[in-house]
């Protein structure tokens, strides 16, 4: 017979996802010069809505209690809005090999209401999964570059902060993951005017491990395309084509489904706890981003640019929206630790 567990659909936790702005940064792409030190000052506007014709069928992953239940129930408000502050310095051992280290610091703000409940809100703040990563520059000349990169996310951001109503918040509203991950990319560049026009190409690909709550988050693959176009020598026009591909999340959970009024409970389909897709966490996203650098005079450069999406397909679930990001680069000069290009 089939096990009914009572639910409260105002209350339970949904997986409605947040997705951060990605773009293209040639500084924080790039290996610096040997005993230099890029840094990067970066705040990033992300907002998250329902797409709009609605979403009904966004399910309820609770990595806490072990349970995926298939949601049916009639969204009437949804949004999550995720703000991102990062520091990344990235340091040139030689001419040739780079090290770089982002140290996020997020805000997430998430609010939602399912069907006839309550309206709940769930925040938090705080220090996200520090990336690492070692670089190589296999093709330095001096209208080119191409660099190889392998980046390790560390779990230093929390991932088990609970909401008003003391059940963890999704696994997807987390600051962190709770596992490592893994990056491997590329970053190409060439001038075809010299100090007037550089086209680029990135690409990435990102892998995270389940984490103690068995969660684990879907593959995330990246393709990067713009230029850079030199107006006058303080000011560059930046124009990107940014393609985005995820796959579904994974829970270790039993699985449910939920039945609406009157019953509003859910009906047990298989009390297994074993891994399974997350429906409405995959997603494939295009996006053309618009922005300017402007040479701060000897000082830095800074720069803003606006992510316009113009294809969106997330399932059913929260989609990205206009975003935005901004920010400074600021590059110090120190002895180079090794000698030699190599």
């Amino acid at each position: 017979m089939l096990a009914m567990t009572l639910v409260s659909p105002g209350s339970a936790q949904s997986s409605c996802g947040s997705v951060s702005c990605f773009v293209v940064i040639g500084s924080q792409q790039q290996v610096s010069p040997a005993g230099v030190l890029t840094v990067n000052l970066t705040y990033n506007y992300t907002p998250n809505g329902l797409p709009p014709d609605g979403a009904n069928t966004i399910p309820y992953a609770n990595q806490q209690t072990k349970q995926l239940i298939l949601g049916n129930t009639p969204v009437s408000n949804l949004e999550t809005l995720v703000q991102t502050a990062a520091l990344d310095l990235n340091y040139g051992l030689t001419e040739r090999f780079g090290l770089q280290v982002m140290l996020p610091y997020k805000s997430v703000q998430s609010v939602g209401q399912f069907g006839p409940g309550t309206v709940s809100s769930f925040n938090d703040q705080g220090l996200g999964d520090i990336l690492g990563k070692v670089k190589y520059n296999l093709l330095p000349t001096l209208r080119s570059m191409l660099v190889l990169e392998m980046g390790v996310y560390f779990p230093t951001g929390t991932y088990q902060q609970a909401g008003p109503n003391g059940q963890y918040a999704e696994s997807t509203l987390q600051l962190g993951r709770g596992a490592f991950g893994f990056q491997p990319s590329f970053y190409q560049t060439y001038e075809i005017l010299p100090h007037r026009l550089n086209q680029f190409l990135q690409g990435s690909w990102r892998y995270t491990l389940r984490n103690p709550d068995g969660y684990q988050f879907g593959q995330e693959y990246a393709l990067n395309l713009g230029f850079n176009i030199v107006t006058v020598p303080w000011l560059t026009l930046t124009e990107q084509i940014n393609f985005r591909y995820k796959t579904k999340d994974n829970i270790e959970a039993a699985l449910y489904q939920l039945v609406g009024p009157p019953v509003n409970r859910a009906v047990l389909i298989d009390g297994t706890i074993t891994g399974r897709p997350v429906p409405t966490t995959n997603f494939t996203y295009a996006a053309f981003s618009t922005g300017i650098l402007v040479n701060l005079w000897d000082f830095a450069q800074g720069y803003f640019m606006a992510q316009i999406p113009f294809y969106r397909d997330f399932n059913g679930n929260l989609q990205l929206d206009i975003s935005y990001i901004g920010g400074l680069t600021k590059y110090f000069a120190t002895p180079p630790l090794f000698s030699g290009g190599a």
